[in-house]
């Protein structure tokens, strides 16, 4: 099976690193979130408003790792949706969902066959945001 280019993610890989940056000068054997049991509930939820997310959000994004939402950016280059041009809240919205999709093994294997962009809707919990974004460009 060919390997596919993951590209970066700057927004989840930031608050990822910032996230661990801040727990990684109490420990470096332990993740960013089991550090967060060693934070106040006031000081998680000032992280997390900082952030622009929940709380709980915040603890699922560390749970996930800063490789998590590599596949939208993916999805977006195959669908020639351009990531520059898309509103910061509509990509972070985006890569949100991507972080806590269920179905990365068939994305993956949607990517890996070429067959993604004709059916991406049967799986992706971007679906409706993406089509919304193709028709926006013209294109279904």
């Amino acid at each position: 099976m060919p390997k596919i280019r993951q590209a970066n993610y700057p927004v989840v890989e930031l608050v990822l690193d910032t996230v661990g940056g801040w727990f990684g000068k109490h420990s470096r054997t332990s993740r960013p979130a089991e550090d967060f049991d060693r934070c106040s509930a006031e000081e998680l939820v000032a992280i997390a408003k900082d952030l622009g997310i929940s709380a709980c959000e915040l603890r699922g994004l560390a749970a996930k790792g800063s490789g998590a939402a590599d596949l939208v950016g993916t999805l977006l280059t195959e669908l020639r949706v351009e990531r520059t041009a898309l509103d910061p809240s509509i990509m972070r919205d985006l890569q949100r969902l991507c972080i806590v999709c269920r179905q990365k093994s068939r994305c993956q294997r949607e990517l890996t066959k070429g067959t993604v962009a004709e059916h991406f809707r049967e799986f992706c919990p971007n679906a409706f945001t993406l089509s919304a974004l193709l028709e926006g460009n013209g294109r279904h």
